[in-house]
């Protein structure tokens, strides 16, 4: 079930409000019940086999935790009970999720012929298990208290707003929250605007922009002779059009899912923060998924020794946390790829003069040239179906084997989707938030505000 489809905004989020709200209001063990309930329903909706692996890893974290409050005191029997943790969380992502490209790869390096089996992915599962991890850890590290209740535990890795696209949610930061929440008025009106916002975000700008992308990659993807078929800007508008789709997407779903969590009365921490106004891709990966990066940071690459280490080991600790960050991405050597691209980029801006922080502002343009000229080349990697198509995509942006600068093809999508390159760039950028924040807050202002939301809403249905 989407979070904007028709079902959801029109049947199951009424319904769950309702309930919650009106018929179990006095009760929080109820709500959390009935949250649980209808989270697992959710999931259900189109993955209804897989709520039994998600109950799976629910059991088995929860007990995971209970073992690790118990034996705290204990250095090493708690270290044992995180690494048995951490691998069985990390099994049932690798029989889903990697099972079958290893095994491909390894039919391919060894020219064998292994039966390779037809494994379904659960969808969000990446998600579930890395937050099912955090409980378990922030447990350990006295970061929230180990839940006696099993509901309480499968209420915080299933909550439906944030199960399927994030942000991934760590434990302490809604700990508390589990049973002490407070709702209010003020965090549910905000909720609702969120996730219109949101909507809007996904519905409007990515599915257009997603329509480009995918005209620029079927050109590359269906062509006998791929370079020949599209020409130079028109490889360049599809690279744009999937940045700008794939940043409204996931962001688009964070707003929802933060606004949704407002809803019900908890607070998830923002995921992206204009992440396209970046002057380095360190700082782009401080804006971009902030939930996934702040992840790896504090349970990978702390863990390693992070920086308070020598040089060779700091290296070492950032490459391991980028070939993880891409293997999470997906099964396929382009996310592989795309992670240690990044690698790479943050190796030569960490041990070079290169100034992170942008002081000298009069160079601040070619620094953000420079990180979004890598920004499209990795979503272009990202994008592709193999790393065959990815290298083809790029050669055909550079005109290597391409002398077509443009085409009837690039002129059709330009002129039919203009406004909507306008507007998300304009979204992708703070224009908007600092324009509000600088308008007077009267009757008028907040009436044309209303009016705004109210008409993307309903451009959106």
């Amino acid at each position: 079930m989407l979070f904007s489809s028709n079902i959801f905004i029109f049947i199951f989020l009424p319904i769950v409000l309702f309930v919650y709200y009106f018929l179990l209001g006095k009760s929080r063990n109820l709500q959390n019940i009935f949250l649980f309930i209808a989270s697992l329903f959710f999931y259900a909706w189109g993955e209804p086999k897989f709520v039994l692996i998600m109950l799976l890893s629910i059991i088995y974290n929860w007990l995971m935790g209970l073992l690790v409050n118990k034996y705290r005191d204990n250095n090493k029997i708690s270290k044992l009970i995180i690494f048995v943790d951490v691998l069985g969380n990390l099994f049932i992502i690798f029989i889903f999720k990697y099972l079958m490209f290893t095994i491909n790869n390894i039919n391919s390096i060894f020219d064998l012929s292994l039966n390779v089996p037809n494994i379904a992915l659960p969808i969000g599962i990446s998600f579930f298990t890395f937050q099912a991890i955090s409980y378990v850890i922030d447990v350990y590290r006295g970061k929230g208290e180990a839940q006696s209740n099993l509901i309480n535990v499968g209420l915080y890795i299933s909550l439906f707003p944030q199960l399927i696209a994030g942000p991934i949610v760590r434990y302490e930061t809604v700990s508390y929250e589990i049973k002490n929440r407070k709702e209010n008025i003020d965090d549910f009106t905000d909720g609702v605007v969120r996730f219109i916002v949101g909507l809007g975000k996904k519905v409007i700008i990515s599915n257009n922009m997603a329509l480009v992308a995918d005209k620029a990659f079927n050109l590359i993807n269906s062509s006998s002779s791929p370079i020949e078929e599209i020409s130079i800007l028109m490889s360049w508008l599809g690279a744009i059009s999937y940045t700008l789709q794939i940043y409204f997407d996931f962001g688009g779903y964070s707003d929802m899912a933060i606004g949704l969590g407002k809803m019900f009365g908890f607070h998830f921490l923002e995921n992206f923060n204009y992440p396209y106004i970046s002057k380095s891709a360190t700082e782009f990966w401080r804006r971009w998924h902030i939930s996934l990066s702040s992840w790896f940071r504090d349970y990978v690459y702390i863990p390693l020794g992070g920086s308070r280490v020598n040089k060779y080991r700091h290296i070492l600790n950032l490459f391991i946390v980028w070939l993880l960050t891409g293997i999470w991405h997906g099964a396929n050597w382009t996310f592989i790829i795309w992670g240690l691209m990044y690698f790479i980029l943050l190796i030569i801006e960490k041990f070079t003069s290169f100034d992170i922080d942008c002081k000298n502002k009069k160079h601040n343009w070619i620094k953000h040239i420079y990180t979004m000229f890598f920004v499209i080349i990795g979503w272009v990697i990202f994008r592709s179906e193999n790393v065959y198509v990815a290298l083809n995509y790029i050669k055909s942006m550079f005109g290597i084997g391409n002398i077509i600068l443009f085409n009837d093809v690039f002129l059709s999508y330009i002129r039919q989707f203009f406004i909507y390159f306008v507007v998300g760039i304009i979204a992708s950028s703070p224009i908007l938030k600092i324009a509000k924040r600088k308008l007077k807050n009267n009757i008028i202002t907040n009436i044309i505000y209303i009016l705004f939301i109210l008409i993307i809403f309903i451009i959106c249905i």
